[in-house]
């Protein structure tokens, strides 16, 4: 390959790693811009008064995006006799969440997360006061289904296991119908004040887009400085030296 043809194959490499940097410097400043405008949505939607939980006619519109972390509330009868409980890691220890269903007026069920129970206590998990009528208002942060498990640890429906709050699959084992597919974290203030103790739903975004960004781009202005000190440092080729003919 001549001179020329490694200084436009270096120079064409150079500008393929050039424009990929750069494009991936540009994605995470456009994903910063989604998380903060997110961060601030979900902000909003956490110190809003609660509202009606969405019906069962508005089930199969609900989307993380659109509903997750919307502050709701609902009346109903629990039923205890269904609970389960779902292995849990807080600031407060390892534990369970207690799920609860509640059965609404309509007879469709909310799977309802009381809150958290230490391990050593889970056999003493409080039930709350109902009303009069036997109903029990609860409000609380709506989230989104987690199926399947945790990471390398699938739900065991059949031996009573689990480690997602897997809406389905929890309806299916506890043989309920018309299960809405999202539950709710309780607030503090909806839960007896006993364990399980609710109002610990973790909202944390992790942000670090600025950072890559400026990783990105910086890889980006490495590559024209990397060509041009290579271009630079490359030998130059002496032309070949002539011999001259010796005297006859």
């Amino acid at each position: 390959m001549t001179p020329g043809a490694r200084k436009a194959a270096a120079a064409f490499g150079a500008l393929l790693l050039f424009c990929g940097f750069l494009a991936l410097g540009t994605w995470q400043v456009e994903r910063r811009a989604w998380k903060l405008d997110l961060m601030a949505r979900v902000g909003q939607r956490v110190h809003a008064p609660p509202v009606a939980a969405p019906s069962r006619a508005e089930w199969p519109k609900i989307s993380a995006a659109k509903d997750e972390y919307r502050h709701v509330r609902a009346a109903g009868i629990f039923l205890y006799e269904a609970e389960t409980q779902v292995l849990a890691v807080t600031d407060s220890g390892s534990g369970f969440w207690v799920l609860t269903p509640l059965k609404l007026e309509d007879g469709s069920v909310l799977l309802i997360n009381r809150g958290f129970v230490p391990a050593d206590r889970r056999e003493h998990v409080a039930h709350d006061a109902a009303d009069a009528d036997g109903t029990t208002t609860i409000s609380g942060l709506l989230r989104i289904t987690e199926p399947g498990g945790a990471f390398l640890r699938h739900n065991d429906p059949t031996g009573n296991r689990w480690f997602s709050r897997d809406v389905r699959a929890i309806a299916a084992a506890r043989h309920l119908d018309s299960v809405a597919p999202y539950f709710i974290d309780a607030d503090a203030q909806s839960v007896v004040p006993d364990v399980p103790v609710g109002g610990l739903t973790v909202i944390a975004f992790h942000n670090n887009h600025l950072v890559y960004a400026i990783t990105w781009y910086t890889l980006a202005l490495m590559i024209p400085a990397a060509f041009w000190i290579g271009v630079r440092a490359e030998p130059r080729r002496r032309p070949p030296a002539t011999v001259s003919p010796e005297p006859t």
